[in-house]
């Protein structure tokens, strides 16, 4: 069980993995010490797996594409849905997995250079698998938030997409 210092210093540390030491001491009351042994200790533990940036790729006019893709699967005899998500794991394009509720059982997020490309890993990678039963996937068209960051400036309005017949 967490004591309130320190889920306040893992939520100050999800909000801005950066900040120095000093920086973390002031915004928690907490000493340098204690926060530096914490971290390591959560590191260690695999508490902390990774610090990573969230880059906006659309103002570096980089072609990529985000999918989510909910998969149906065929539950096999001694195979639980823990074994079945390990055979996704190894894909480099899929860069999450989760067990879901709902009429779908698993969702991979799926990174590529373009909606091509993802239909092409579907195909050829994810639907010859005897235990996929059906898939469903969805393209994001537009991030607006991520992670609590809003993606669209202060006083910027998203341009709405033009439907056409």
């Amino acid at each position: 069980m967490l004591s309130e210092e320190d889920r306040r210093l893992l939520h100050v540390l999800s909000q801005d993995c950066r900040l120095t030491l000093e920086e973390l001491s002031i915004q928690t009351g907490l000493t340098q010490d204690y926060i530096k042994a914490k971290i390591e200790q959560w590191e260690n533990d695999r508490v902390i797996l990774k610090y990573s940036p969230l880059i906006n790729y659309d103002l570096l006019e980089e072609e990529r594409v985000t999918a989510i893709i909910d998969l149906k699967v065929m539950s096999q005899r001694g195979q639980g849905y823990d074994k079945i998500a390990q055979r996704f794991l190894k894909f480099p394009q899929i860069k999450s997995v989760y067990l879901m509720s709902g009429d779908y059982d698993l969702c991979l997020i799926v990174d590529g250079k373009n909606m091509h490309e993802i239909a092409q890993f579907v195909s050829d990678k994810l639907s010859p698998l005897d235990l996929i039963e059906a898939t469903s996937t969805r393209f994001i068209m537009r991030r607006y938030k991520q992670d609590g960051v809003e993606f669209v400036g202060e006083g910027e309005r998203p341009q709405r997409l033009m439907i056409t017949p």
